[in-house]
């Protein structure tokens, strides 16, 4: 028989590594090509990834929450083909699905063959402190919270440990790994514990760990209301209070002594890190506000929400505010440009690809919405509102922030009037939308009750001046006053 390693791939982008989050598969497991074996955390998204053989698992080489090099052998396949039989050269590629966004790299067309193997060893994450650390494989599939499951769980048993010694957990939190015997084949159940996968999310953006809950619920299922109440430190849903240590005397009074929480700075969290200090200290940002009466905006969104045309779709005012920036641009293309430096030239854009930046557990991301200004309203508001649930579940790929062009954020959820935001890598200028307010405004002469909000620009000033960028801003704001006004552009 042929045993053949999968090599971890590059997903997209460029990346050079990844952390194992979850296996879908186990020792044993018969697989198809273009099953899906894993699931990964890069610096931009999880990643699911499909075998590129058929045949059957014989060892999982990695195991869940160690980060690895792109190249690196993470799993085992049985082809079920005599050595003497197979063919000296394995092309996979030909059998990826193309369709498949995690099996093309975002659409460049490139393999799930890793790239030959990398000098280093694999990486662990390091441990948490008492209150979220993870102990062993069977934890670690406890706080995983995207994707499904493998039936029955994961035999921990089978994963080949890495090259270096495991860090030894707190003895008050081992634990013995085993087979879950609570439901066995139910995909709520790993490690022993009874949870839905959306519970199991919750718990990992929370930090809390499952299995200090004692559910209420006489089958043993832990529920969100307990993940919650476990994070604000309550007692509800039958579970202990968070441990703290105390000092002094009972009866003359007690002093907590709090005890820091360290996370890793990884995945998302980093990239975006190294990427807002790149952009602060590379491009000389410029910030222009300006405040709107978006009270006609409002209305049309209303309208909107009536229109049957819209019934499947999410409609708001930043959908409105998509519009307009994608009509302005007509006027201003250089907005729409990019400052390439080693070229030492101007790059204008053929098309918008609108990024919408979102607020995700795993830090902050910008999908962007491919040649937004050739979509009718109808579509763009479609496609923002896929991306956006797609960010929020975690389930963003590479390809999907890729290319972008120029960039909204939307801290007006957040009920902030504006702010002086930080352009994205690869663009010339960035938009915030604040909050929409009923405020006092002078209107037709008559000081009434308005719907007010501020937008505020940063833009490149290498080559968007003042009045370039006043221009653009003032065409944005202009629309969103009247929306009528579009007829014009």
């Amino acid at each position: 028989m042929t045993v053949r390693e999968y090599k971890l791939p590059d997903p997209g982008e460029g990346l050079t590594e990844a952390e194992i989050v979850t296996w879908q598969v186990k020792v044993g497991d018969v697989i198809k090509v273009n099953d899906v074996v894993v699931e990964i955390e890069t610096a931009k998204s999880l990643v699911e990834l499909p075998s590129p053989y058929a045949g059957t698992v014989t060892a999982l080489l990695v195991q869940e929450g160690v980060t690895v090099p792109v190249g690196t052998p993470i799993i085992a396949v049985d082809d079920g083909v005599a050595s003497a039989e197979a063919p000296s050269v394995v092309e996979p590629v030909e059998t990826i699905d193309p369709h498949n966004p995690a099996a093309t790299g975002g659409g460049e067309n490139q393999t799930l063959v890793g790239y030959g193997p990398r000098s280093g060893r694999a990486m662990r994450r390091a441990r948490r402190g008492p209150a979220t650390a993870r102990t062993d494989a069977g934890s670690a599939a406890q706080m995983q919270v995207q994707g499904s499951f493998a039936a029955g769980g994961t035999d921990t048993s089978d994963v080949v440990p890495a090259d270096e010694p495991p860090v030894p957990s707190t003895p008050a939190r081992e634990r013995t790994v085993a087979e879950p015997t609570a439901k066995p084949g139910s995909a709520w159940s790993v490690g022993g514990v009874l949870a839905k996968p959306a519970v199991r999310k919750l718990a990992r953006d929370l930090g809390v760990d499952l299995a200090s809950i004692t559910p209420a619920d006489p089958r043993g299922i832990v529920s969100a209301d307990e993940v919650r109440s476990a994070a604000d430190g309550s007692t509800g849903g039958g579970r202990e209070p968070m441990p703290a240590s105390y000092s002094g005397t009972p009866g003359q009074g007690r002093v907590a002594t709090l005890v820091d929480k360290r996370e890793p700075i990884k995945g998302v969290r980093k990239m975006m890190g190294q990427a807002m200090v790149s952009s602060a200290f590379s491009i000389p940002h410029v910030t222009e506000w300006i405040t709107v009466d978006v009270t006609r905006t409002t209305k049309l969104v209303e309208r909107l929400r009536e229109d049957r045309d819209f019934a499947d779709v999410k409609v708001s005012p930043l959908l409105v505010l998509a519009r307009a920036v994608c009509l302005a641009m007509r006027r201003t293309p250089e907005v729409n440009a990019h400052w390439d430096d080693e070229a030492q030239e101007v790059v204008y854009r053929a098309g918008v690809n609108l990024g919408i930046a979102a607020a995700t557990p795993r830090g902050l991301v910008v999908p962007n919405v491919k040649s937004a200004d050739a979509l009718s309203l109808v579509e763009l508001a479609g496609e923002i509102t896929q991306l956006t649930a797609t960010a929020r579940e975690g389930r963003t790929q590479p390809a999907e922030m890729a290319g972008g062009t120029f960039t909204i954020t939307n801290v007006g959820v957040f009920g902030v009037d504006a702010g002086t935001p930080i352009i994205n890598p690869g663009e010339s200028a960035i938009l915030c939308f604040g909050a929409v307010r009923k405020q006092p405004w002078v209107h037709k002469g008559t000081i009434k009750a308005r719907d007010l909000t501020t937008l505020a620009l940063s833009f490149d000033h290498r080559f968007i001046d003042g009045a370039l960028g006043s221009r653009f801003l003032a065409d944005v704001a202009a629309l969103l006053e009247d929306p009528a006004a579009a007829l014009r552009y």
